[in-house]
């Protein structure tokens, strides 16, 4: 059995992307297997984010979004007000964790999330994130060094989705982004993000224990 580990949660308000990742960062690359993890949860000013991997991707060339290229893994995204990011900083080599076992575990919080909202869910085989009825709600990226991981999970609020029309959605050509709001729920973000935390939290002790 592996020891139970503590995440501390971070709330951070409306944010800007590079100085988030930067914090990521510097964060990741300065602890050691002492140090506790965290989850940092935020919304971002307007933007696109480019994984690290990716060499040729479709984006309007009118748009005025700025576009970033990051270290995580994945295609191109966006970011803006709406959407609730939730950054995962934590040791999975401490927890015995793969990086599959992780992923698995962010897409489960969200499908057990939407469960909670009479709302079916679902995965798609390697295509990381959640989904309903065929439109992404839920995109995935992380970054692993040192046996921690950063980055994260975004999950479509009421974020406008138009932009989303001015790219292939994490690559994939023709794929649609929705949000609760395009779902009809309308429950406070506040305690949507509250409780996408807590589910994360339990998957991951239900996961060491």
């Amino acid at each position: 059995m592996t020891k139970e580990n503590n995440i501390k949660t971070r709330f951070l308000g409306n944010s800007d992307y590079t100085s988030v990742w930067n914090k990521m960062k510097n964060f990741t690359y300065s602890r050691d297997n002492e140090t506790e993890d965290e989850l940092w949860v935020t919304e971002h000013f307007p933007i696109y984010t480019l994984g690290n991997k990716v060499k040729n991707t479709r984006i309007n060339k009118s748009s005025n979004i700025p576009l970033l290229r990051v270290d995580r893994g994945g295609d191109i995204t966006y970011h803006a007000p709406g959407q609730i990011m939730i950054y995962v900083l934590i040791n999975i080599r401490r927890m015995g964790m793969s990086v599959s076992n992780l992923i698995y575990i962010l897409e489960d919080a969200v499908i057990s999330l939407m469960k909670k909202f009479d709302v079916k869910a679902s995965r798609k085989k390697d295509a990381p994130g959640v989904y309903v009825k065929g439109e992404k709600i839920a995109s995935i990226g992380l970054r692993i060094t040192r046996g921690s991981s950063y980055h994260g999970l975004s999950l479509n609020y009421d974020v406008d989705l138009e932009p989303f029309s001015d790219i292939d959605i994490c690559g994939y050509q023709d794929l649609k982004a929705t949000s609760l709001k395009s779902l009809k729920i309308s429950v406070n973000k506040k305690i949507v993000a509250d409780t996408l935390v807590e589910l994360i939290n339990e998957k991951i002790t239900t996961f060491q224990t």
